[in-house]
């Protein structure tokens, strides 16, 4: 192993002991699987002092696919005439956010295509209230549903939503108009004010980035995390980089030949190192292992929890709308029920020796530490 990579897993992080950001570089070059499983112990132990050996669910509801935005790797952008777009009534989505609760899930999450319009915003403070009233109302609601007002923010919190989930996709802004059309729907600074504006309405502060984008290089990853920690990010919800072939990036990945096995398989394992280096150098943000890691490699999600994460988000969308709502080709659990996610899933985490966190919201440690700085 390299001296370098040796001296720093030395070190004691489980305590005090931080990775600085020249040390990420030099994990961030690390191939060697044996040495990444080195890495990915180290993370582990980290998670495991700072937030538990405990994964948590966020029972995923995607309650509609039509979107206002055209980001070019999206599966659901709004040029896409061959997605077939769906909306799950109020009824429906109730339905199987009681499911959760019954099922002592102890949150859930709302996402859908980006809309911002008046109608959709009181809809989503409707809906929210509405779950706040299932059982004993101690349901926590992740929302993920784009770029919206800090009013529309601040609604939301007040309205019982406790996280907001909004990925900046890549921190590096260049790259980030290379993936995005050039206009003033899809702007990286407004981007950026979003997550800000999140923050100060008071809701756990979420974000993630995709891993192996054409383009991207080592040093943005390492930069991504770098931004994770200037933003002060409670939550993270990154993933591999996975082609969806009716997308203008997914034509353009599969042209230059970006999605053989051998680069599915480098974009897999840097989607764990990310995990890892994340926890290694943020130590006590949620980190999700994401449904992205699993369409790549079916023990993808029990590989996440190993390196370093404590969140899982099981589907919970009702069958008959699953298929619907693709953001990326192969995308895993699509056939499967919510009875059947959750039992495959539990076995999953038991088998990697975590526990699941019935009934408990799960909400980011490094969120309360913030709040209490304050």
């Amino acid at each position: 192993m390299d001296k370098a990579v040796a001296k720093i897993l030395q070190k004691d992080l489980v305590g005090n002991d931080v990775v600085t950001p020249e040390e990420l570089s030099v994990l961030m070059q690390v191939t060697d699987e044996e040495v990444l499983a080195k890495i990915y112990k180290k993370a582990y132990e980290v998670k495991t002092a700072y937030v538990d050996n405990v994964a948590y669910y966020r029972g995923l509801i995607e309650f509609s696919n039509r979107c206002i935005k055209n980001c070019k790797y999206c599966g659901i952008r709004r040029e896409n005439d061959k997605a077939e777009r769906f909306d799950m009534t109020e009824e429906e989505i109730l339905e199987m956010a009681r499911w959760a609760y019954d099922h002592e899930y102890g949150s859930i999450t709302l996402q859908s295509g980006e809309r911002t319009d008046d109608e959709f915003v009181d809809y989503m403070i409707e809906l929210i209230q509405k779950i706040k009233q299932i059982g004993d109302g101690s349901l926590g609601i992740t929302m993920c549903v784009g770029e919206q007002t800090e009013e529309a923010y601040k609604r939301m919190k007040e309205a019982g939503a406790s996280r907001y989930l909004l990925r900046i996709e890549t921190s590096n802004q260049k790259l980030y108009e290379t993936i995005h059309p050039k206009d003033d729907l899809h702007s990286y600074q407004t981007r950026v004010n979003c997550l800000k504006a999140i923050r100060k309405a008071g809701l756990q502060v979420g974000t993630g980035v995709m891993i192996g984008l054409p383009g991207q290089t080592l040093q943005d990853l390492v930069d991504d995390i770098l931004f994770y920690k200037d933003m002060d990010i409670d939550m993270i919800g990154m993933g591999p980089y996975v082609v969806h072939h009716d997308t203008p990036l997914g034509q353009e990945a599969l042209q230059a030949g970006l999605d053989t096995e051998k680069k599915k398989l480098e974009r897999l394992q840097l989607g764990l190192k990310m995990i890892a280096l994340t926890r290694l150098y943020l130590k006590d943000v949620n980190i999700a292992a994401t449904t992205a890691l699993q369409a790549l490699d079916p023990l993808g999600r029990e590989k996440g929890l190993v390196a370093g994460a404590n969140i899982l988000m099981p589907i919970i969308t009702i069958p008959k709308h699953r298929a619907k709502y693709l953001l990326y080709d192969n995308k895993p659990c699509v056939d499967d029920n919510a009875d059947k996610c959750k039992d495959c899933l539990t076995r999953r985490v038991m088998s990697i020796g975590d526990r699941v966190g019935w009934k408990a919201n799960g909400d980011s440690k490094h969120y309360f530490k913030r709040m209490h700085h304050v």
